[in-house]
């Protein structure tokens, strides 16, 4: 079980590091290829719609061909695109190798979370989600720092050919030690779900993004993406739900379990919540503060030290006790780390106690989100892992995207009525170019904005407690078909 879940972290951790390493190098890449925030900035939306446009067809591809061919699979693809972006030769060809990248790293996640959980048995899933959490906390603490050395002392292109030793490994790794499962042939593809469902979760996200970049949701290419994307993930949804379709791309039947529809829930809301609200603080420590991105991601280490000492206890508690009552303290400790950033920013706020919010924050994190997918995952039989794993993935995605949208809109609003604009949220004054007292002022504001913020995040955090309630509070019985599911490892 240990080289399993070693297998499957090594993959996950180089798909994950990878989104946090990228967007430090944004603006060198801007100078490098002498191209525009604006074009360069697809090298992390064509990779996050390449996600959104896989991640759905992961659980009948897993059925199909088989867990370990698709995990393997996926790591090639996203190794391939790695070496291939790091040879990049202008904006446009580095662009199309992210989005080769994008379509392996989507499959990455769903794949590792399938291979554990149905190595591990339901008895152990807290345990699972909790080695699998762990390149969560990572890329979020070592992706701002490795990719802020990399870009400043070595070169941008290292940021992508890192990828190349590490995915060549867990390849190596994942043939000696993932045990070979049987693909089932009579699984047929979803096509008219496909359809509907990648297209849609591509085009919605694309919206949110574009106009959560260009501060304005009502733009008519905008609005017309959004909506389209919404409608087409509706019809899907119908599609799914239908009698007669008996091999829906995901199944939604699923979620009339409470406890897959309580985890869900929770973990939509805290998603949208959280990763928000990580957004900001970033931006925090760069215009107000100053700080350089490398010390940025140095200032965000303090939550991944947290996490890390909850997320064991978190899974071990799970399996012993049910996930309602661990997600209910882990979901408090988040409140409470998002209340010390909504009342204790300022233009010089200390430091320590920034962090130590942060630590808190981690602390709630490590018993909140695995917990929560712990819920969905033990009570489901082996042939429908697969399937509640991607569909998991999907909600994490969209609705952090949603979240960062959402969050991102309202800072500028913020600064706006301050009187600031929107740049203010990206480049902070020039201390040269204004007089002391002035920029004193403007830091005030601009700190005001950033607090301001939080205080929404706290709000939309709080709505998370609602579904939480409904997760089980007591130790998840065993499905009856846990006698078929194997242990994948040697």
């Amino acid at each position: 079980m240990i080289a399993v879940a070693m297998v499957v972290v090594l993959g996950a951790i180089m798909s994950i590091l990878d989104v946090t390493v990228v967007n430090v190098a944004l603006k060198h890449l801007s100078q490098d290829f002498d191209a525009p925030i604006a074009t360069i900035q697809w090298v992390a939306t064509g990779y996050t719609l390449a996600l959104a446009t896989v991640i759905p067809v992961t659980g009948w591809a897993s059925a199909r061909f088989g867990t370990k061919r698709l995990y393997m699979l996926s790591i090639a693809l996203f190794v391939l695109g790695s070496a291939l972006a790091g040879m990049a030769w202008d904006d446009k060809s580095l662009i199309a190798f992210r989005v080769l990248q994008g379509l392996g790293g989507g499959m990455i996640m769903p794949a590792g979370m399938t291979i554990l959980t149905q190595a591990a048995g339901p008895q152990r899933v807290g345990q699972v989600m909790s080695i699998v959490g762990i390149p969560m906390l990572l890329g979020p603490i070592a992706g701002p720092i490795l990719g802020g050395w990399l870009v400043d002392d070595v070169s941008w292109r290292w940021i992508f050919y890192i990828n190349v030793p590490i995915g060549a490994l867990a390849l190596v790794l994942s043939a000696r030690i993932l045990k070979k499962d049987a693909p089932r042939a009579a699984e047929r593809l979803d096509v008219l779900g496909l359809l509907l469902l990648s297209p849609g979760l591509a085009c919605l996200i694309y919206g949110l993004a574009t106009g959560a970049e260009k501060q304005d949701f009502g733009r008519p290419n905008v609005l017309v993406t959004t909506v389209l994307g919404a409608v087409l993930v509706i019809g899907f949804a119908v599609h799914a739900l239908r009698k007669g379709n008996r091999n829906p791309l995901i199944d939604l039947r699923l979620f009339r379990r409470r406890s897959v529809a309580a985890a869900s829930g929770t973990l939509a809301l805290f998603a949208c919540a959280f990763f928000g609200a990580m957004l900001v603080l970033p931006l925090y420590y760069q215009t107000v503060r100053g700080e350089s991105a490398f010390t940025s991601g140095l200032l965000l280490a303090p939550q991944g030290f947290g996490a890390m000492l909850t997320m064991p206890v978190g899974g071990k508690l799970t399996d012993r006790i049910g996930a309602g009552k661990v997600v209910l303290v882990g979901l408090a400790l988040v409140v409470l780390g998002v209340a010390g950033f909504a009342t204790q920013i300022t233009a010089d706020s200390s430091y320590w106690a920034l962090g130590g919010a942060l630590f808190v924050m981690g602390l709630g994190m490590g018993m909140t989100m695995m917990p929560t997918m712990s819920a969905a995952m033990a009570t489901l039989q082996h042939d429908e892992v697969p399937r509640a794993s991607t569909a998991l993935n999907i909600i994490q995605q969209v609705a952090g995207s949603i979240g960062t949208a959402f969050i991102a809109v309202l800072l500028a609003t913020e600064l706006s009525n301050r009187g600031l604009g929107s740049s203010a949220s990206s480049e902070a004054p020039a201390p040269g170019s204004i007089p002391p007292n002035v920029l004193a002022q403007v830091m005030d504001k601009m700190a005001d904005a950033f607090q301001s913020t939080y205080w929404w995040s706290l709000v939309l955090l709080a709505f998370a407690f609602v579904p939480a309630l409904l997760l089980p509070r007591r130790k998840t019985a065993t499905p009856a078909s846990e006698d078929s599911v194997p242990v994948m490892m040697h």
